[in-house]
């Protein structure tokens, strides 16, 4: 498990971080969630012991970051923002000394370099130099070297960060096969990314956690969650429609565009779709469109941070 115990950084008068406390269980990937500026990377840096806290401690795997930050470093794969590495070497050269630094030696040293190569599809670029990839490429290359040591525990700071669609995709489906015996812990500003592959998601925003809930728990808070929208075929008929939807018991609201689309809000989020379609068919609608909306998790966002999603 990891723990984080009311973990606070300072930069002067800047409080970066103020006093975040959660728990991960092995099985959770959990989504770090906010806006730029909003202290994730900064939480990822006390967690793995890259920065120290002001105040308060992590603990990874029984192992306190405090008073025994190299038993808790041997049980984690950290990705950095930025993916830092030495641009001189060779992707093979490096992923080997990463390798030899996390104590693997001989063919235990050769297995895990090319697994990870393998499983991030570098094979074509072994032979290059760090400084001559693509930035996509070497996001991968620290993706490599962050799991080489299969630790129990997974961080990693915008993991798929220059990546294009196939190259996401491909590294999502990675987290989603190590998740099942790992704790993984992603830190991001994707909404995407967050509703792709996590468990859970903590939204933070002025280094503290605003809301602790499972992606589609967030996006069940939406307003437009369980709405029922309906497009008319002719636009005139909105005003009538919009009235008798506005008249059923478990409507709480209705909106109308000035294309004639009706959307219905439901008043305690339950599901309206049954009784908005019985009344339709009762009274003939003739309709283009009838759908349930879903709740949409950046417009949670937007409305917890007080943010714009960037």
């Amino acid at each position: 498990m990891i723990q984080a115990e009311r973990l606070t950084k300072r930069y002067g008068p800047l409080l970066a971080v103020d006093a975040l406390s959660f728990e991960v269980a092995p099985g959770e990937v959990l989504g770090f969630l906010g806006p730029n500026g909003a202290g994730k990377s900064t939480t990822m840096k006390m967690l793995t012991g890259f920065v120290a806290p002001t105040s308060g401690d992590a603990i990874v795997c029984g192992h306190r970051v405090s008073g025994d930050a190299r038993a808790a470093r041997d049980r984690l794969g950290y990705l950095p923002e930025g993916a830092p590495s030495y641009p001189e070497m060779t992707v093979r050269a490096f992923l080997a000394f990463i390798a030899a630094m996390r104590g693997l030696r001989g063919p235990a040293r050769r297995t895990a370099v090319d697994r990870a190569v393998g499983q991030l599809d570098l094979g074509d670029v072994l032979a290059q130099t760090v400084d001559t990839l693509s930035k996509g490429y070497r996001r991968r290359v620290g993706l490599a070297q962050a799991i080489l040591h299969d630790p129990p525990v997974l961080i990693l700071d915008e993991p798929t960060d220059g990546l294009d669609p196939n190259q996401k995709h491909q590294v999502r489906r990675l987290i989603e096969g190590m998740a099942a015996d790992k704790i993984i812990i992603i830190s991001t500003h994707i909404l995407e990314e967050v509703e792709a592959v996590c468990s859970r998601a903590l939204i933070i925003s002025s280094g503290r956690i605003l809301a602790d809930d499972t992606p589609q728990g967030l996006a069940a808070r939406a307003r437009r969650h369980n709405a029922v929208t309906l497009r008319p075929r002719a636009a005139g008929d909105a005003a009538q429609i919009a009235e008798a939807v506005d008249a059923l018991p478990g409507v709480d609201s209705v909106e109308r565009a000035d294309d004639g689309t009706v959307t219905a809000f439901p008043a305690d989020g339950a599901p309206i779709i049954g009784d908005v379609a019985a009344l339709a068919g009762e009274r003939g609608w003739p309709l283009v469109e009838l759908h349930q909306e879903s709740g949409r998790l950046d417009e949670v966002f937007r409305e917890i941070t007080g943010e714009t999603v960037s």
